[in-house]
């Protein structure tokens, strides 16, 4: 059995231990669960790397993550709606305009 250590792209620190299961809610939080099916939720979370030989997890965590994997899943599915759209545009615009170039 493969147990995980998780870590923050940002910082390299470690979020948890003993995990076994990683996966999304329905609301598009990762859970994370330890052997004892206990574990926590992570706000826009996203995946990068996964390792079994090291059995290490690396997670990025960024407040849009959770806008574009909704806005992926949706248009996947077709069920996206133009709010849903120009709600991560305007969100993004927000973002590109605090960047100084």
């Amino acid at each position: 059995m493969c147990e995980f250590k998780i870590y923050r792209k940002s910082d390299g620190s470690q979020i948890a231990e003993d995990i076994l299961v990683l996966s999304y809610t329905d609301d598009y939080e990762l859970i994370l669960k330890d052997v004892l099916g206990m574990g926590e939720q992570l706000d826009s979370a996203l995946i990068l790397d996964v390792n079994t030989l090291n059995q290490k997890c690396v997670i990025l965590q960024h407040p849009l993550i959770r806008d574009f994997i909704e806005l992926i899943l949706g248009l996947d599915e077709q069920k996206i709606s133009k709010s849903k759209v120009d709600s991560l545009i305007k969100k993004l615009e927000d973002i590109k305009n605090r960047i100084k170039r």
